[in-house]
């Protein structure tokens, strides 16, 4: 680790030097003030020769700098130092940060300290400059202003001589102590967290270091270098020095919050005691709080924060609102982000490149390229320059349309700007490409990176996996596997949930679970996605394949081949599972199975789930209720129901009371339910309309699983679903679609009876079906067609379009109006019950929301 010399208080040269040179320097200045009338006449540029550094003096930080051992003497600050020694991130929490104002100086600096500045901005001899000027510099005050301008100028050594030069010649320790804090900080800014800490524990022990000041510059110096967990221990230790915090203090420990990833809740605790202290938030408190909440996605608390600062008659700025935007974005609430961004004109703030990068991205998130695209015509008639941030995001959202004239254009664009490609911009081309099945362009892309020098990192490596294994090249990510080895990267969650959610489409659960347990023991943390992929397989295993083991202190296990008991090395274990499908020893495809055994496993998973504190999802819940509807027993799906209402009521509860028929409260609590489906996307949402609607129909709840369609209908689910003339089907599963046939052409008898015409030609669309993977063989064609059959409506299969039934009007209004037509159609559940059970034994779990 860089490091500081071993007396940073220490002058550059002994006193006696220095007075002995005073002559020389008079002269010196005075010849600098002709020459600066010259500048001034003739708009001239000068510069020294940089002065010679005396042994052990540095001037500032290089790479490769030798490290120098810790001052000498007693120190005071032992429970401090031997923290410092952590990790070393320099990783940024967010991107709003980009193009903010530097903060400017309100010191009564001196005219003079304006004028050294000039100087030393064209010069390197630092030293000498202040050797000149140094009778009329006013003391720490012009020195402070040098070290902060130098820092927003980004000259880190000429700050760090500054800060020499002034802290060897000032004795009054408050000044000191000013100064030390102004350099932390500096420094801070600069990503420069290890000379920092050098400082500040020389500044301790000096005795002019021990102040609030001090303390709050070094926790912001971890806050701007993402380092929450020393932040938080130099805060925590402010009470064992008996210092108190400052209004300066908490705002950077929230900041370094926002920046590490801690809990929210932890946060507000510090937030709350900074209120009871009687420290009254500003405007970076709440920044900082919604930086907190932008990370997690909280809008709802963000707007609550936002609302709170308004009412506080604390103005927003620019900063603010970005961070409120991201955060709501991030919630996928498009139309509440468009809102607020409409109220930035109203209070004199115009959006810049991050408030259009963010609210693209935000539309893209959520498949609203149309309107991430209509956001970027309006940033380029207002003539905002885009940045690298901008050109990225645009590349994702071109890329996802599968636009890949417009990606080139971007691409070509970026370059003419100045702008090169970066790994998140290949990251977004290799994505891009692979989705859309181009995998020569993406080995194309692959060779660009290494000509242009860009090194890939764990998520390139888990795109390129992702993209071989979902179609098939099996060998192609083996080469992958190979080349991330090689360059010793050690894997993340991302990687192993692309690999776990291959073997898991090729029916190797078993290799899959394994590999879920390898990377627990790895200690690295699965997410949600990494179980939904297992849980979602789980529903496809024969009841002999599903043999799940569990222990108390590790994850579900599940027995698997020799081949793989015997791998030592968990990358091997990877190598191995890819060779399985390379060799087409894997793959067998999803087997429907019919027993209890499924829903054991999965109930296993969600337990451990909740174990690990994993919050499951929508998704999650949607591959359960599908793993419901493949189940025989309505015995064993009802039991599998009624044991998950234990983790959560309001989703299980639903189901389980539609499923058992039950009257009562339960349609409401599912109406609440839908409601906050409405805040998913569409795609999130239908899928779990599909699944309830699924189980339902299976098990012969056939009034429950049409309610539940005609709420999806109502709530726009599916777009345009139908229409007096057409019925389209293609996004919904088996038995959301043959409740939806019902639900329509009652409608269509509704019509018939009022004594309305139908249009001339009625259609039923199923594509190819939600399961399909070969066209005219689609299982929702299939279901379809069986359906109609089975009811006696009279559509048939259109020649031209093996996904579309058709029939005249004429002709089904005729077949409506027959006298048994209406019974067919009206749907019973078979089974209704008049209250909803109580757990006479709730456990302590706590219900989790979607």
């Amino acid at each position: 680790m860089a490091s500081t010399p071993a007396s940073i208080t220490a002058p550059s040269e002994p006193y006696q030097t220095v007075q002995n040179h005073q002559h020389a320097q008079n002269n010196f200045r005075n010849s600098q003030r002709r020459h600066r009338r010259q500048t001034q006449t003739h708009s001239r540029k000068f510069g020294f020769a940089r002065p010679p550094i005396a042994p052990g003096n540095v001037a500032g930080p290089t790479a490769g700098a030798t490290t120098h051992p810790p001052p000498s003497g007693p120190s005071t600050f032992h429970s401090l130092s031997p923290d410092f020694s952590g990790r070393r991130s320099t990783r940024l929490y967010s991107k709003m940060h980009l193009g903010r104002p530097k903060t400017t100086s309100n010191s009564p600096h001196s005219s003079v300290s304006e004028e050294v500045l000039q100087y030393m901005k064209n010069s390197q001899n630092v030293e000498n400059i202040l050797f000149s000027f140094e009778s009329e510099l006013r003391s720490s005050d012009d020195y402070t202003y040098l070290v902060k301008e130098l820092g927003n100028l980004g000259e880190c050594e000429k700050a760090l001589t500054c800060f020499q030069f002034a802290i060897a010649r000032e004795r009054r320790r408050i000044e000191q102590g000013k100064l030390a804090s102004t350099m932390i900080s500096t420094l801070g800014r600069l990503g420069k967290v290890e000379l920092a800490e050098r400082i500040f524990e020389t500044a301790f022990n000096e005795g002019y270091g021990n102040t609030v000041y001090g303390f709050s510059a070094l926790i912001g110096a971890y806050a701007k270098s993402g380092l929450c967990d020393e932040a938080l221990k130099v805060f925590d230790s402010l009470k064992d020095y008996g210092i108190t915090p400052n209004l300066v203090t908490y705002n950077a420990v929230i900041d370094a919050c926002g920046k590490g990833g801690v809990e929210f809740s932890r946060v507000m605790e510090i937030f709350n005691e900074m209120v009871r202290n009687g420290i009254q938030p500003d405007r970076i408190t709440f920044n900082s709080l919604l930086a907190v909440c932008s990370r997690v996605g909280a809008w709802e608390t963000a707007r609550n924060l936002f609302s709170e600062m308004i009412d506080k008659g604390i103005e927003p700025d620019v900063f603010t609102y970005n961070t409120l935007l991201d955060a709501i974005c991030k919630g996928g609430q498009m139309d509440l982000a468009f809102h607020m961004l409409q109220e930035m004109p109203k209070k004199g703030l115009k959006p810049n490149v991050v408030t259009y990068s963010t609210m693209i991205d935000g539309y893209s998130k959520v498949d609203r390229f149309d309107d991430a695209l209509h956001m970027f015509g309006q940033m380029r008639y207002l003539g905002i320059a885009l940045d690298r941030v901008l050109y990225n995001t645009l590349l994702t959202v071109y890329g996802r349309l599968g636009r890949f004239k417009e990606v080139l254009d971007v691409c070509k664009e970026m370059e003419a700007a100045g702008i090169s490609r970066d790994i998140v911009t290949y990251n977004a081309l290799l994505d891009a490409y692979g989705k859309q099945g181009m995998f020569d362009e993406v080995k194309k892309l692959s060779s660009e990176m290494k000509a242009d020098k860009v090194t890939p990192n764990l998520l390139t490596y888990s795109t390129l996996m992702d993209g071989y294994s979902k179609a098939g090249l099996y060998k192609e990510a083996m080469e992958v596997l190979r080349e991330y080895r090689q360059a010793g990267l050690k894997a993340d969650v991302v990687l192993y949930s692309a690999v776990i959610d291959a073997v898991c489409k090729n029916g190797l659960v078993e290799s899959a679970v394994s590999l879920l347990d390898d990377m627990i023991k790895e200690g690295i943390r699965p997410n949600v996605v990494t179980y939904n992929s297992i849980i979602d397989a789980f529903g496809y295993l024969t009841a002999s394949e599903c043999t799940l083991q569990t222990e108390p202190s590790t994850l579900v296990a599940i027995e698997v081949d020799a081949e793989n008991k015997v791998a030592d090395l968990r990358d091997n274990q990877i190598m191995q599972v890819f060779g399985q499908l390379a060799s087409e020893k894997g793959g067998q495809g999803r087997q429907d199975n019919r027993g209890r055994r499924e829903l054991f496993c999965i109930l296993e998973l969600f337990r451990k789930m909740h174990h690990l504190n994993i919050k499951p999802n929508v998704v999650t819940f949607s591959a359960i209720l599908n793993a419901c509807s493949r189940c025989n027993s309505f015995n064993d799906a009802s039991m599998f129901l009624e044991e998950l209402r234990l983790f959560d009521n309001q989703v299980y509860g639903v189901a389980y009371g539609l499923l058992m028929g039950y009257s009562g409260n339960v349609w409401l609590q599912a109406r609440s339910l839908f409601d906050e489906l409405r805040l998913m996307d569409s795609d999130t949402a239908s899928a779990f309309y599909n699944a309830l609607t699924d189980v339902l129909w299976h098990f012969d709840q056939r009034y429950g699983a049409k309610l539940v369609v005609l709420e999806g209908k109502n709530r726009q689910v599916w777009d345009n679903v139908w229409s007096d003339s057409c019925l389209d089907l293609h996004l919904m599963s088996s038995g959301a679609a043959q409740a939806m046939v019902h639900a329509w052409l009652l409608n269509i008898h509704s019509i018939v009876i009022q004594g309305h015409q139908l249009p001339e030609l009625l259609s039923i669309l199923t594509g190819w079906g939600k399961h399909s993977k070969v066209v005219g063989a689609g299982t929702l064609r299939r279901v379809v067609e069986e359906l109609l059959k089975r009811i006696g409506a009279p559509f048939q299969l259109a020649k031209c379009n093996l996904g579309r039934f058709v029939s005249q009007g004429s002709v089904v209004a005729a077949w409506l109006r027959e006298s048994g037509t209406l019974n067919v159609l009206v749907l019973r559940d078979a089974r209704t019950q008049p209250g909803y059970p109580r757990f006479g034994h709730l456990s302590n779990l706590q219900p989790l929301s979607l």
